[in-house]
């Protein structure tokens, strides 16, 4: 994988965690770089972490599905993004009363925007990339991503409608798509 294509694999599993951060933002009213550190680190470590625990079970089991990897990538990321644009075409009702600043609620979001990269993890077990420059590139863009969409949020807050599943899935798919051609045609 090129570092573009780490870039873009990074931004797109981010976008469920710019879309909680963007949210605990907007419920914060205010901002406090701890508040912002806090947020933006819980979840971009269960980003990484995810990633690396999908890398290892992935890798468990490489030998035993080797002839159709390309084929079972395609279809994690197809089916990610998939769901990632289903959702933003969700109704969703934000719990004003939520404290993102809590830690069980924090771990319990950081869990839930991460699902993802545990599969994108197994994916790129699959492919035999290498994990440390992926996993780092997952944690800070997630960061970087996470960090901006609370100061976002709470600036903003809830006047803007923003459909970052829909870009996130849709980065994800085109990924999906040229690991797909890549493996099929050798390009």
């Amino acid at each position: 994988m090129s570092f573009l294509e780490i870039l873009l694999l990074a931004v797109g599993l981010s976008m469920d965690s710019l879309a909680v951060s963007v949210t605990s933002g907007a419920v914060m009213k205010e901002c406090s770089v701890r508040r912002v550190v806090k947020i933006a680190f819980v979840l971009a470590f269960f980003q990484a972490m995810f990633t690396l625990v999908g890398y290892l079970l992935g890798f468990s089991f490489l030998k035993l599905i080797e002839t159709i990897d390309h084929w079972i990538a395609f279809g994690l990321l197809l089916y990610l993004g998939g769901r990632m644009i289903w959702e933003s075409r969700q109704e969703k009702e934000e719990d004003k009363k939520m404290n993102p600043l809590c830690l069980k609620t924090l771990c319990g979001l950081g869990i839930a925007t991460s699902i993802d990269a545990l599969a994108v993890g197994v994916s790129l077990a699959i492919m035999q990339t290498s994990l440390s420059v992926i996993t780092w590139t997952i944690g800070i863009v997630t960061f970087l991503f996470s960090s901006f969409g609370v100061c976002f949020g709470v600036k903003v807050g809830n006047k803007v409608d923003l459909k970052l599943d829909l870009i996130g899935g849709v980065i994800l798919i085109g990924i999906g798509v040229k690991i797909l051609i890549e493996h099929l045609w050798g390009f």
